[in-house]
């Protein structure tokens, strides 16, 4: 499981080091791909191999579901591991995740999600959190 928030710097050719943290959980290669709130996910290979097998079963009859396909996978890429313990984002993935200097790896339960710095601080406000945790509790999660 990850968790925790790590900021740092993506340098001038799209490397950005992954934080040691989730380099234990993610190993020497795993998977990017465009996310939800314009940031990227990062996913275990194992935990890819479960994306794709609950993937494989959406009817390619569904508009939304061949869009969201094309839209998830195809941005995906593999991702290794340098001795520096970097990676090499690629520019289509830093421009869709404004992804420029300043990031925030956050751990998120089954996976990482980068963020520009500016868009994790005004994306992520929490003056509603009283509200989400009761919907939460309509979806049978309680803490």
């Amino acid at each position: 499981m990850f968790k925790g928030e790590y900021s740092h710097n993506i340098d001038a050719k799209g490397r950005m080091i992954v934080p040691s943290k989730f380099r234990e959980q993610l190993g020497d290669t795993f998977v990017a791909t465009k996310g939800l709130d314009d940031c990227l996910f990062i996913y275990s290979n194992e935990e890819w191999a479960r994306i794709e097998e609950r993937f494989r079963d959406l009817p390619l009859t569904s508009k939304n579901a061949r869009k969201f396909l094309r839209f998830f996978f195809a941005g995906a890429i593999d991702c290794e591991v340098d001795k520096q313990g970097r990676i090499l984002i690629p520019a289509n993935l830093r421009e869709y995740a404004g992804l420029e200097k300043e990031i925030v790896s956050v751990g998120v339960f089954s996976r990482v999600e980068i963020w520009s710095k500016e868009r994790w601080q005004s994306d992520n406000t929490y003056e509603d959190m009283d509200e989400i945790a009761e919907q939460m509790a309509e979806l049978g999660l309680n803490i």
